[in-house]
Parts: C-alpha cells; sequence; structure tokens
C-alpha cells in the first residue's frame, strides 16, 4: 500500500502544471458538484491523488472555506416564533423599524435561492414588497422554474409593482417561465367569479398553482393605503365596511381580523385566486412582511395558520410575539 501510495504521488506533477490542476479539481469539487471518482476519471488521477491535491489546495490557500454567522438574522426572534405558532421557519432581520422593506425583501430574496431542492413550481404574488424580493431574487436561483401568479390582478397604481413585473423577473432569473393569471382580483358578484373560475385557462392556472412547491406572497394593509381600494378592486364605502368589521390587512386578497377570520365573506367569495384553505394545504408557504403597518396582519396570518414560514423585520416579529396570546 506504501509503494501504491509513493507511485501515485510521484506521478503528480511538481512544477506550475500541479497548481492548474489544483486549481481545476477545485472548480470542479465546489463549483460544479462533482465527485472525487468522475473528478478522477476526467483528469486521469485516481482518487487519493484528486483527495490529495484537494487536500493541499486547501493548506496553500488556493480554495478557502468561509463559515458566514447569520449576523444579519435574529435567531432567538426565529425560534421564538416558529415554536410559539408552529412554524416551519422563520427569517427576522435586525434593525431598526425605519429601515424599510428593503432589508427584509433580500432576506427572502436569499432565502428563496437557498431552497432545496429547487422548486420546478412556485406561485407568486405581486405588489411593491414582492417587487424588492424579486429585485434582491439572484440569478439563476432556479432552474426551469414556473412561476404562476396565485391572485388576481389589480389595475396599475403608481409606486407599485404591477401584477405581471414580479412573476416574471421571478421567472427570468429562474431560466423558468411565467404562467399569469388573467382575471381581475374581486371581482362585483360571486357568480361572475364562479363563471371565470370555470373558465379552462383560468382552471388551469389555479391548478397549477395548487400544485406549486413554494407559495411566497406579501401581506396586504386595509384603509385608505390598500392597493386594492387604491387600484378600483375594492371601493371606499367597502373599505369602510371592512374596517369596522375588524379588518386589519389582507392574504391574497382575504380580508383578516387579528384573530386571522374573515371578516366579509360575501367580499370573499368575489375573491379570485388562491384560498386560505389552499394556503394549509401547501408545505412551504412563505409570508413576507415588514414596517409596522404589517404589524396585526401578520399576527392574524400566524394566529390563522395562512403561512408556515415568515420574513419579517424585528418590530414585526415582537409584536407578534408579545400578543400571541390576545384572546
Amino acid at each position: 500500500m506504501k509503494e501504491d501510495i509513493e507511485r501515485s504521488t510521484s506521478r503528480l506533477p511538481s512544477d506550475e502544471s500541479r497548481e492548474h490542476l489544483m486549481v481545476q479539481i477545485a472548480r470542479m469539487t465546489y463549483q460544479q458538484d462533482k465527485t472525487l471518482t468522475e473528478i478522477a476519471a476526467e483528469t486521469g488521477l485516481n482518487r487519493w491523488q484528486v483527495s490529495r491535491l484537494l487536500q493541499e489546495a486547501r493548506d496553500l490557500g488556493v480554495v478557502r472555506i468561509e463559515i458566514v454567522p447569520r449576523t444579519l438574522r435574529h435567531p432567538d426572534l426565529e425560534t421564538g416564533l416558529a415554536e410559539t405558532f408552529g412554524l416551519r421557519d422563520a427569517v427576522v432581520v435586525p434593525g431598526p423599524i425605519d429601515q424599510g422593506v428593503d432589508g427584509v425583501a433580500q432576506a427572502a430574496g436569499q432565502y428563496l435561492a437557498q431552497i432545496k431542492p429547487r422548486p420546478q413550481v412556485i406561485g407568486v404574488s405581486w405588489g411593491r414588497t414582492m417587487g424588492a424580493v424579486a429585485h434582491w431574487l439572484p440569478p439563476d436561483w432556479a432552474d426551469g422554474v414556473a412561476v404562476v401568479q396565485i391572485n388576481g390582478t389589480v389595475a396599475p397604481v403608481p409606486g407599485i409593482a404591477h401584477h405581471n413585473d414580479v412573476a416574471e423577473t421571478f421567472a427570468r432569473k429562474g431560466k423558468g417561465r411565467m404562467v399569469p393569471l388573467p382575471v381581475p382580483a374581486i371581482v362585483g358578484e360571486k357568480l361572475t367569479r364562479e363563471v371565470l373560475e370555470k373558465d379552462r385557462i383560468v382552471a388551469d392556472v389555479l391548478k397549477l398553482a395548487r400544485s406549486a412547491q413554494v407559495l411566497a406572497f406579501s401581506l396586504g394593509v386595509a384603509g385608505e393605503h390598500s392597493v386594492l381600494m387604491r387600484s378600483g378592486n375594492i371601493q371606499k364605502s367597502e373599505m369602510a365596511g371592512l374596517l369596522r368589521a375588524g379588518a386589519v390587512g389582507d392574504v391574497l386578497g382575504h380580508f383578516i381580523n387579528r384573530r386571522g377570520e374573515i371578516v366579509d365573506p360575501e367580499l370573499d367569495a368575489r375573491t379570485i385566486g388562491l384560498s386560505v384553505a389552499d394556503l394549509r394545504q401547501r408545505d412551504r408557504v412563505i409570508g413576507i412582511a415588514a414596517g409596522q403597518d404589517k404589524h396585526e396582519v401578520t399576527l392574524g396570518a400566524l394566529k390563522a395558520g395562512l403561512v408556515n414560514i415568515l420574513v419579517t423585520d424585528e418590530a414585526t416579529a415582537t409584536y407578534a410575539m408579545e400578543h400571541a396570546h390576545d384572546r
């Protein structure tokens, strides 16, 4: 055995070509995820020689392995949220409340890119927060993903990412395709919603949305800043009624109170997209929320089990923990 090792060592180059070989093997190992056997077959070396060159590359600093601590996360709050609300996971971005949506959007984009196995179908919503998430999503985060819109559309609102922009960016960066849901978010009659959802094209989109391995959406607010009201999908009088009924925000157009209950069943029957029942049936349902105006809707979504992964800021997470047992 000792003689075999000595013969193997002697066949390794000892000049500049040895360093080139180290770099080649390191790239094949860490960038292409190839095994020692595969590398040996391609380079003409044996597995022992490949392993030796990898170790030498680490010793010489050709390869540096860096362990990055979760300095941009708040692990104590994340654990508390997961245990209190039965979440699959939580990402809490520490820092002052005035840092805005960008830090949370960046964390959400990084989280989505790290999901393994990579999703073949992901459902997304639209809006300013999701537009920021799409911006921070790294290129090649997926490979051939189908990005399906999971709630109906709204008329363009200044300053708000249009409904197709988010899905298109997700799909482009994931080398995939975008599947729109070409119907209004909320229609005037329950019968209209029922007819539209029976249409073959709409039905196929909703079927694909219900098959998604991952759902990702932002939580909406109630009141004058609601995109659904600003776009004309909900009238001012309807919003006033929602507020009187205790609405604190919406989840994919479904307006809920602080306990996560639907506040207006009649309006909800006119809302097109995935239902709250659909959300409770998926493995990874990622809710994204940032800012003081999202505190109560986040609490409601957590209490009702409408998300099982939360990406949020420290203040929102703290509010949810402080009010988790409110009646």
